[in-house]
């Protein structure tokens, strides 16, 4: 699973072209300060969790969050273009009430969140950042999420598309997206390489145009962002349906000063607390997106 950074604004298309979602156009990029503080789910607070958050964060109640607000369903602007809203927002500020936090998003530049975390600017980055190394190196990163590439296809898939051999079908895919790079390509290759009919692929400028292109029939098939894909399926109200399993899959990461290694670890046990409590799956299946739950929330895996 390649960075986050290649998928930005994938369901923005999506929100936009189809119109399924009344909600507001992302950021162009640019920080635009605009920012929005709730109180979150309010469960109960765990004392000896909220002990471990840092005096700075404590001292106001609240946490303020680095995030790209372009990536519907996972973190987004509202329709009054200034409110930060998804699945990603949901989730933490249940993890923040956990811990007697409130919480204030800013949107930013995503290249920007790791960065403004270890300068200070931002208490914490929440843009669904994959977890790899090199960012391990420079912040702690609490895993609460997998993602990976899925496919999707028309209400009972009526050409009988199959992920593992698509030969001879007309796919849909986001341009610019690994799975047009790298993922059909090589299926196609494997096609041809057993006799079978090459893969038609059709490339759209954003997902939403894919989206449209298979519901409208154009296309049999499509793939993308396990995320974006669930999505798309749960919005397209019984027009669409998953395919296959997830594959691929990398874990999603909050990111957090290097030094709050304690709070990161507070963090990821208010997660593990949501998960048993059943938050956790309540937030993912609102949003359509519960085939990333994980159940192991860790610093650093």
């Amino acid at each position: 699973m390649k960075a986050r950074r290649w998928r930005r604004g994938a369901l923005l298309g999506l929100v936009l072209t189809v119109a399924l979602v009344a909600a507001g156009c992302g950021d162009d990029g640019a920080d635009s300060g605009s920012t929005g503080t709730t109180a979150g789910a309010a469960p109960t607070v765990d004392e000896a969790l909220a002990a471990k958050v840092p005096d700075a964060i404590k001292s106001d109640g609240k946490v303020l969050i680095g995030t790209d607000a372009s990536y519907a369903p996972n973190e987004f602007l509202d329709a009054d273009g200034k409110t930060v809203v998804g699945w990603d927002v949901d989730l933490f500020n249940a993890v923040a009430a956990k811990l007697g936090l409130q919480t204030e998003w800013q949107s930013a530049t995503f290249d920007a969140i790791i960065p403004g975390v270890q300068s200070g600017k931002y208490e914490m980055g929440i843009s669904s950042f994959t977890i790899n190394d090199e960012r391990k190196q420079q912040v702690n990163m609490v895993s609460y999420f997998s993602a990976g590439t899925q496919w999707g296809a028309k209400k009972g898939n009526p050409v009988g598309v199959q992920p593992d051999d698509a030969c001879g079908k007309k796919v849909a895919v986001q341009t610019g997206t690994v799975q047009e790079t790298e993922d059909l390509p090589q299926r196609d290759k494997d096609c041809k390489s057993a006799g079978k009919p090459a893969i038609s692929i059709d490339s759209y400028q954003d997902q939403g145009q894919a989206t449209a292109a298979v519901v409208s029939g154009k296309d049999d098939g499509m793939l993308a962002d396990s995320p974006v894909i669930a999505y798309a399926v749960k919005q397209t109200n019984g027009q669409l349906e998953l395919l296959g399993d997830i594959y691929d899959s990398a874990p999603y990461g909050y990111v957090i000063k290097k030094d709050q290694t304690e709070f990161a670890q507070a963090v990821a046990d208010a997660v593990k607390a949501l998960i048993t409590d059943g938050t956790y799956k309540t937030i993912l299946d609102k949003w359509g997106v519960g085939a990333g739950a994980i159940d192991n929330p860790a610093v650093n895996p």
